[in-house]
């Protein structure tokens, strides 16, 4: 990740000083600033690193940066051994696919693993039936969209349940398109994948337009009902900060995930992230305003907004925690999915008023980042027909 940049620099450069290990680094961020990583690695493998990783280990390969080759048959990928992890881990990962067919313009992972590429469904199933075998309760379903392929999604729904592999609770990534099929939805609680991420990201269809989202409102909310019939509880992300919604939109967004009773509400300030077409604009446009990476983590502003200042469009991103996060609503999402989650839920509201209770605070340090995005002058031209 963009955020964790600086860090992985540092102990780079530390390794140089005091070992004397090859340095060898690779990830999304790696692939779109290849040079600014090369400062600090030996070598930098832009893309999947895979099929040219042991070149480079063994001194087959000697490029400072070396182009990644993606895997065409995700069969053969070697299954994850969970025996070398030294902490514990209830839960096991499942990536079935790699890439989305769908291009956000604000997404990475779509172009970093591209083309789309899926697993063979017996594939799949022999990793579930490891994990199952291990004594893993829950299980995550790690693809960008697990019902991209919504008969493809049904079969491996199908087998777990055939196969007893049902987990007590699995996550997964889904768009709001996967509540157009009564059968996939039915067979998703059977399996007990009751747990989801949908990208609500506004309720302006201009806004969804405009980042080639590839949804309509109607379809936002007919998934929000169709889930909630269905038992299966919503995070819903929503990104603030799009040149095409005001703090009314917002407003209108963060309510209808608190109106469809979602489980959880990712609130995420638009992040020009290195290799996506918001970055490219951000950049010719002179909008970046902040050039520490340790900010890009869809939490804090990085760019000048178009309809608010920085420091607004942070506030929003506070307003919508607390507003989300009441008490009146862990008791109705104890009513609806029972005691646990509405435990859960009283505890999301109470770390949402100690966060951005020390939020502020930080906003009045000088040399916080906080403090600098509070403090930011707009000082540029935003073109209007943006």
């Amino acid at each position: 990740m963009t955020s964790n940049a600086p860090r992985a620099y540092e102990l780079a450069d530390r390794v140089h000083r005091e070992g004397h290990a090859m340095v060898i680094m690779g990830g999304i961020h790696a692939t779109y600033l290849p040079e600014e990583a090369a400062e600090h690695a030996d070598h930098v493998i832009t893309g999947e690193g895979e099929k040219v990783f042991l070149d480079v280990v063994e001194g087959r390969r000697t490029e400072k940066i070396i182009q990644g080759i993606p895997i065409e048959n995700l069969d053969e990928v070697p299954l994850p051994d969970y025996d070398i992890l030294k902490t514990p881990c209830e839960s096991a990962n499942v990536l079935t696919t790699r890439g989305c067919p769908y291009r956000c313009t604000f997404c990475t992972t779509s172009r970093m693993f591209s083309p789309y590429r899926q697993r063979s469904v017996d594939n799949v199933m022999d990793e579930i039936r490891m994990y199952k075998k291990r004594g893993f309760r829950y299980m995550n379903f790690e693809d960008d969209n697990f019902t991209a392929d919504k008969e493809r999604a049904k079969e491996i729904c199908r087998r777990m349940i055939a196969e007893n592999l049902v987990f007590k609770e699995t996550f997964f990534f889904g768009r709001t398109d996967m509540a157009d099929d009564e059968e996939l939805l039915d067979l998703l609680r059977q399996a007990h994948l009751t747990r989801v991420l949908i990208g609500i990201e506004s309720l302006n269809q201009k806004a969804l337009n405009s980042i080639h989202k590839g949804q309509n409102i109607e379809n936002i909310r007919k998934a929000g009902i169709a889930c909630e019939k269905h038992g299966i509880r919503v995070i819903a992300s929503i990104v603030l900060g799009l040149d095409d919604d005001t703090k009314e939109d917002i407003h209108r967004s963060i309510q209808f995930a608190k109106d469809i009773h979602a489980y959880q509400l990712q609130p995420a300030i638009l992040t020009p992230y290195p290799g996506t077409p918001v970055y490219e604009q951000m950049q010719q446009e002179g909008r970046m305003m902040e050039d520490s990476w340790e900010q890009f983590d869809m939490m804090n502003v990085t760019f000048y907004p178009k309809n608010m200042s920085p420091w607004e469009l942070q506030e929003e991103f506070y307003k919508a925690s607390l507003y989300f996060y009441d008490f009146k609503s862990s008791r109705i999402i104890k009513e609806n999915f029972g005691k646990e989650y509405g435990r859960r839920r009283m505890g999301l509201a109470v770390m949402a008023r100690l966060g951005v209770f020390g939020a502020h605070l930080a906003s009045r340090i000088k040399g916080t980042p906080y403090y600098r995005i509070r403090h930011t002058e707009i000082s540029i031209n935003i073109p209007s027909g943006r």
